[in-house]
């Protein structure tokens, strides 16, 4: 046992939306040993704590196999006394019926430091989000929280529903799906207007949301009928009017859609952020992996010797991470380029090159190695005799840059700055059943590569497979490359970045949007 006792954070995890998260509580995640989670916590928040943190999956979620409390409770309190940084992350927020209390008690008796960080609590989100406000100055000043599950250990309820069914104009009652029915009749038996407009929001703040509006005589059978399932939220009250009007979440133009990411993870998180802000959920098998060049010895020259070329060209963030990669290795930083050109085939690849010090002189506005030659080409009125260019790239690619250049006249070395590698067979079979099962409605490429390597990974059936899902493309030298494979591309971005390629896939699902 350490001499020195560890401390617990109870941090509320938010509603569902990652994003949703505190900054105190992204913090405190990441300075956990130990990270104990509940069922309902977004696999984003999980991925927030430190790559040599344990992660422990604890449940907690109604009508499923978790962990009994008591065992949560002696799991916190052996880790703090081994002198760990626990982070006791739970859904929500920790003391709205989220048994966060019961934890600090344990706590408290054990003698274990803790703090309490609060989440957004799901009835703030759901409605938002479902466009109810659940208090309003002309239809409600009065709101009441309920939990329709209570401690099995009590006798009888604690709910005095002869007061609680017209005590408060909003009435918001947690975990009641399962029970709906007979919760609308006590209601109704006690006093409430059957004609009360009432809502039931599932999976509050994720593109899965579902809402469904009906008054309180008939929102049971609505909800029944609509499959709505656990987690949801009841809510009851004039304010469910409010929805017709302040409704914005599920207008969104690829709201519900489910988008598979084929880039590699590290490149495919900005591009899950625009698709969660048109309302899809982003779904990241990565297609490709990136590797090292068989001869890494060639790049360790060119950029030793970068401060001798006229130009250093950069087709891709995964070539600029290279190059910059190696230039540390050999002690040395931006100021080898400080004599040198620079062109950046598109803004993504110009984005990197600025957060290694070096802002690019040419990024064409057509993002193909044609417009990076015809860009350069200008600056020299079509001739380079003489003038020496570095293109540090993936070992596999297109030679029109390069060739370009080379017609003018141009000394071009081409360097293997990294390589593109197909899956490995657990992750071929993830993508195989993902698509298989349904998992998701759109596929989206983002390189010629990304197309090779999943249609590799599919094998002969790849066609028909991808036939079941919206295919897009980021722009046509990759649509023409999943042409040749037979598959049909529904969408290929104008503006060839993922920016680009998710405005595409909003304006073909939503146009008027």
């Amino acid at each position: 046992m350490s001499d020195k006792v560890g401390k617990v954070y109870l941090l509320g995890g938010g509603p569902g939306d990652p994003e949703l998260l505190t900054l105190r509580a992204r913090r405190r995640l990441g300075e956990a040993d130990l990270v104990l989670y509940d069922a309902l916590i977004h696999p984003d928040l999980v991925a927030l704590a430190r790559e040599d943190a344990e992660r422990v999956f604890v449940g907690k979620r109604a009508g499923k196999p978790s962990e009994r409390q008591e065992r949560i409770n002696e799991r916190m309190i052996a880790a703090a006394r081994q002198g760990k940084t626990v982070a006791r992350l739970k859904g929500g927020d920790p003391y709205l019926f989220g048994r966060g209390s019961e934890e600090a008690e344990a706590l408290e008796a054990a003698d274990i430091p803790f703090e309490v960080v609060p989440g957004v609590p799901s009835p703030l989100a759901a409605t938002a989000y479902a466009g109810i406000s659940l208090s309003h100055r002309n239809l409600a000043s009065s709101i009441a929280y309920v939990t329709a599950t209570e401690s099995p250990e009590k006798d009888a309820s604690a709910h005095d529903w002869s007061k609680l069914a017209t005590a408060t104009q909003t009435l918001v009652i947690f975990m009641g799906v399962r029970k709906l029915e007979s919760l609308m009749q006590r209601l109704v038996d006690h006093g409430r207007d059957p004609d009360c407009p009432a809502a039931v929001i599932q999976a509050a703040s994720l593109p899965t949301q579902r809402t469904i509006t009906g008054t309180v005589g008939t929102i049971a059978g609505l909800a029944r009928e609509a499959g709505i399932g656990m987690p949801a939220l009841t809510v009851v009250g004039e304010v469910v009017r409010l929805r017709e009007h302040l409704r914005w979440y599920d207008l969104q133009p690829l709201f519900g859609k489910r988008v598979l990411l084929t880039r590699p993870a590290a490149q495919a998180a900005p591009m899950a952020r625009a698709l969660r802000d048109a309302g899809a959920q982003p779904l990241i098998i990565p297609a490709i992996r990136i590797a090292p060049p068989d001869d890494p010895a060639a790049l360790t020259h060119s950029v030793v010797a970068a401060g001798d070329y006229d130009w250093v060209v950069f087709t891709s963030a995964n070539g600029v991470d290279a190059f910059f990669a190696e230039l540390a290795a050999e002690r040395a930083d931006a100021r080898r380029l400080g004599g040198v050109r620079v062109a950046a085939i598109g803004p993504a690849t110009a984005e990197r090159l600025r957060e290694h010090g070096v802002r690019a002189d040419e990024v064409p506005a057509e993002y193909r190695g044609e417009a990076v030659a015809e860009a350069i080409l200008a600056h020299h009125d079509g001739h380079m005799h003489g003038l020496s260019v570095l293109l540090p790239r993936a070992a596999v690619a297109r030679d029109a840059l390069p060739d370009a250049l080379r017609r003018a006249g141009a000394r071009v070395d081409v360097v293997p700055a990294y390589r593109t590698l197909p899956l490995e067979a657990a992750d071929a079979a993830r993508l195989r059943t993902a698509i298989e099962v349904g998992e998701a409605d759109v596929i989206t490429f983002t390189s010629s590569s990304t197309v090779e390597h999943t249609v590799g990974a599919l094998g002969s059936e790849a066609a028909a497979l991808l036939s079941r899902l919206t295919v897009a493309s980021i722009g046509p030298i990759t649509s023409e490359t999943a042409g040749r494979h037979g598959l049909q591309v529904a969408v290929t971005a104008r503006d060839y970045t993922a920016g680009g390629l998710v405005a595409a896939l909003a304006q073909h699902f939503d146009p008027e949007h």
